[in-house]
């Protein structure tokens, strides 16, 4: 088990994650910013240049991962992590890879009111110098705009008026209790390439309705892995009833079939469209989410949903749709049509 400690940089997180050693038995401190140290010596500059945190570097958040797992396989746990993470979309990575680990995650943010948090980073000058406390003053906005979705997701502990013995007694409670828990559908990490399929489904608009995972970066298209000895069109059928709550009528028609290579990180496969045809008013009232598996869905136009996809999946929409105005299936290679 991960007990993940986040918050405002400055917020105290590391000073009672050392308390809570104390207060639960075999547990380790696990300080992800080691893992962003050492990544940082090794990438050349040009790359370095490209980004404005360690923790934009895809290969952090893998080896956030990576590393607990590594870990936990030679002690008992918990691991105890004091790290901030604003970003929902890298708690998404960091969580999901997690939890397809069967490393299950408490996530507890420890939120002091401002004008306590700004004392305590005043504080830190003395110490660490004003080069730290700009750092972290630089940071509240950024951390002001995600106490939405961190609020929602974590326990909070307000840490205000308390010490760090203080904090880590509340915090032993609280994980004690079970609070903070992550619920993420747990979905293996593949270990060959897959076959998928995805559908399509539209509005009275014509605009695509894409989903949020809890547990990957980005927004997706309704649909999943098919499993072995499952025809994929019933397979896309499937997963919009388990993803959506919605039956859909007969077996949808193929939009595109693409082949996206293997990676250092992914194995790739087969990925297909298929067209899940228009949903009415009544129908789009119907769709009803997995709460550990999707936090969010919305219908977006072509442009919208270029914002919101990555791009191999912006490329495998765009073909999509333009075999949907055809009436022909496309054969895509990396996003592609074969030929072209």
């Amino acid at each position: 088990m991960i007990i993940w400690l986040n918050g405002a940089f400055g917020a105290g997180k590391t000073t009672a994650a050392h308390e809570l050693l104390h207060l639960l038995p075999g547990s380790t401190l696990y300080d992800p910013d080691l893992v962003g140290g050492e990544l940082w010596k090794m990438l050349p500059k040009e790359r370095l240049a490209q980004v404005d945190d360690v923790q934009d570097l895809p290969a952090w958040r893998r080896l956030v991962v990576d590393t607990a797992v590594a870990l936990l396989a030679e002690i008992p746990g918990p691991l105890i992590a004091p790290m901030t993470l604003l970003v929902q979309q890298y708690r998404d990575e960091i969580f999901g890879g997690l939890a397809a680990r069967r490393i299950p995650v408490q996530h507890f943010l420890l939120r002091p009111d401002e004008t306590f948090l700004r004392a305590r980073i005043d504080q830190r000058a003395a110490s660490d110098g004003d080069a730290v406390r700009n750092w972290c003053l630089g940071h509240l906005p950024q951390y002001d705009a995600a106490l939405g979705w961190l609020s929602a997701d974590a326990h909070t502990v307000d840490t205000s008026q308390l010490t760090p013995r203080q904090t880590a007694e509340l915090l032993a409670e609280a994980v004690r209790r079970g609070e903070g828990v992550c619920r993420i559908v747990q979905t293996p990490p593949p270990r060959a390439q897959t076959l998928a399929a995805g559908v399509l489904l539209f509005d009275d608009r014509d605009r695509v309705l894409l989903v949020d995972p809890t547990y990957k970066a980005g927004w997706e298209f309704p649909g999943g892995v098919v499993e072995p000895g499952e025809a994929p069109a019933r397979a896309a059928v499937r997963e919009v009833a388990e993803e959506l709550g919605l039956r859909l009528t007969g077996e949808p028609a193929l939009l595109v079939v693409d082949w996206e290579p293997p990676t250092a990180a992914q194995f790739g496969g087969l990925r297909l469209l298929f067209d899940g045809g228009r949903l009415d008013a009544a129908r789009v009232e119907e769709v009803a989410l997995p709460g550990e598996e999707l936090r969010d869905w919305c219908f977006a136009t072509e442009a919208e949903a270029e914002q919101l996809l990555s791009p191999n999946r912006v490329a495998r929409l765009r073909w999509a749709l333009r075999a949907r105005a055809q009436g022909r299936a496309l054969n895509l290679e990396a996003g592609v049509p074969v030929g072209a």
